[in-house]
């Protein structure tokens, strides 16, 4: 219990280090916006109750807002998916539910669960704040575009991000 508090403490503090250090400075000509930072809401223990995975993904979204200067969008973004995500999980619950202990990760469900899972809850996101940060519907195929674009790139980062640090469950 207190592993997986200091585990998500840590989590918290090194995506929003990476986003803001190193992937806000990559330029994939201003229309793709990939976002590693989500990936902490998306990797949080089944048990934690929802009304917790509200707050902290409104405390996230703030903590981007705060070094991205947009006044609010990605804490929006971050708690609108915050507030979907036990919706996603129920509907892509195995047929037994969840196991106490584990975590919504590539590693426990396989590479088909977590692809619909966190592509669900990235494209929500994306969704939620390119449109906030657009503010119109004129410009909304070009927008949506984007949301499709970086909602991709954002799942690849973080495919490649489970596939790095997160150990095998036959391995634990």
């Amino acid at each position: 219990m207190i592993n997986d508090i200091i585990r998500n403490i840590f989590r918290f503090f090194i995506l929003i280090a990476v986003q803001v250090f190193l992937i806000k400075n990559i330029e994939l000509g201003r229309f793709i916006n990939p976002f590693l930072y989500i990936l902490f809401v998306l990797m949080l223990p089944f048990e934690t109750p929802n009304w917790l995975v509200l707050i902290l993904s409104f405390i996230l979204g703030l903590t981007v807002d705060m070094f991205y200067d947009t006044m609010g969008m990605h804490a929006a973004a971050s708690a609108f998916m915050g507030f979907c995500r036990p919706a996603i999980l129920k509907l892509l619950a195995p047929r037994d539910g969840y196991e106490n202990g584990t975590q919504p990760s590539l590693q426990y469900f396989g590479i088909a669960w977590f692809l619909s899972y966190a592509g669900i809850l990235i494209f929500l996101h994306h969704i939620v704040l390119f449109f906030i940060e657009i503010f119109r519907l004129s410009e909304f195929f070009s927008t949506f575009f984007r949301v499709i674009l970086s909602t991709l790139c954002s799942l690849l980062l973080i495919l490649i991000t489970q596939f790095l640090f997160y150990k095998n469950k036959s391995s634990q």
